[in-house]
C-alpha cells in the first residue's frame, strides 16, 4: 500500500473511532439522564442532619413484648485484647424496617430493596391533634388531601410519615397498651395507604410500634401496602424536627439476604 493511502487509511480509522465514541458518551449520558429522570425529586437542603433512629436494646418495646436484643460476649477486652458482642436480632423491632417479604410469600427481602428508593423526599402528615383524642386514631385520605392542600402534590418516590407524638410516650406503657392492656396506638388507615399507591409512594413510616393502628384486627396496612412491592418504616424518632415538607430521608434498611425487615439507621437532611 502506497504511503498517501495508509495516511488516509489511519485517518479514516480515527474518524471512525471518534464517532462511535462520541456516539457512546451520548448514549451514556442519556442513560444517566434517563435514570436521573427516575430518581424521585429530592429538596434543596440547609444542611441539618436529623437523626430519626431511636436507641435501642433489649427494652425497647416490641409487638410480642419479648426483647427484640439479646447480648452476649464474644471477646473480652480483658482476656482478648478486643471486644464484640454476640447478637441475637428480631428483625422487626426498634427503629426498623418491613420488607415486602415481611408479609408476602414472594415479596422483595430487605436486601432487595432498590438503594435509589431509600433516599426520598419526606412528607410528614401532623397527627398529634387526633392520636391525643384517640390513641388508635388513623390516617385517613382527607389528611392526606389537607396535607397537599397545604403543601402542593406528594412528590412520586417519597416517604409519607404519620408524626402522632408517640414517641415522647416510648418510656411508657402507653406506648404499647392501654390502661386495660390492649394494644393502642395511632397507625395509617386501608383506605390512605391504597390512596399513597395510587400516588407511586415508595413507604410510609409511623412513630408508633406499627404501620396499622393497635386495635387493628386484620392488619390491613401490612396485608396490602408490603405485598404490592412497597416498605414501611416503624417507630420513627424525631419527626417533631422534620417540616411539613422539604426534608430528605435516607433510609439506612439492612441488607442481609432473605431478610423479612431489620433494625436501621434513619437519618434526615432538612
Amino acid at each position: 500500500m502506497c504511503h498517501a493511502c495508509i495516511v488516509e487509511s489511519v485517518k479514516s480509522n480515527m474518524l471512525s473511532r471518534r464517532s462511535l465514541f462520541s456516539g457512546a458518551t451520548a448514549g451514556a449520558a442519556a442513560l444517566a439522564m434517563g435514570a436521573a429522570a427516575a430518581r424521585p425529586a429530592l429538596a434543596q437542603s440547609s444542611g441539618k442532619v436529623v437523626d430519626l433512629t431511636h436507641p435501642w436494646d433489649g427494652d425497647f418495646p416490641t409487638f410480642d413484648g419479648k426483647p427484640g436484643i439479646l447480648y452476649e460476649p464474644g471477646k473480652i477486652l480483658d482476656r482478648d485484647g478486643y471486644q464484640l458482642w454476640k447478637l441475637t436480632i428480631f428483625e422487626h423491632s426498634g427503629t426498623h424496617v418491613d420488607a415486602p417479604l415481611h408479609f408476602s410469600a414472594d415479596g422483595a427481602s430487605v436486601d432487595q430493596l432498590p438503594a435509589a428508593g431509600l433516599v426520598c423526599p419526606l412528607c410528614v402528615l401532623d397527627l398529634r391533634a387526633k392520636a391525643s383524642e384517640d390513641a388508635n386514631a388513623m390516617v385517613q385520605p382527607e389528611d392526606i388531601e389537607a396535607w397537599i392542600s397545604a403543601n402542593g402534590e406528594i412528590p412520586a418516590g417519597a416517604v409519607v410519615a404519620m408524626h402522632s407524638g408517640w414517641a415522647a410516650k416510648l418510656a411508657e406503657t402507653a406506648y404499647r397498651t392501654d390502661s386495660d392492656g390492649n394494644f393502642a396506638f395511632p397507625g395509617f388507615s386501608k383506605a390512605a395507604t391504597d390512596m399513597l399507591a395510587g400516588m407511586d409512594v415508595a413507604g410510609i413510616g409511623v412513630d408508633t410500634l406499627s404501620l396499622d393502628p393497635g386495635n387493628s384486627a386484620d392488619f390491613a396496612v401490612h396485608n396490602s401496602w408490603l405485598p404490592g412491592g412497597r416498605y414501611g418504616i416503624e417507630n420513627l424518632a424525631g419527626l417533631d424536627q422534620m417540616p411539613a415538607a422539604g426534608a430528605t430521608i435516607f433510609v439506612g434498611a439492612p441488607s442481609h439476604k432473605r431478610g423479612t425487615g431489620g433494625p436501621a439507621r434513619i437519618i434526615a437532611v432538612v
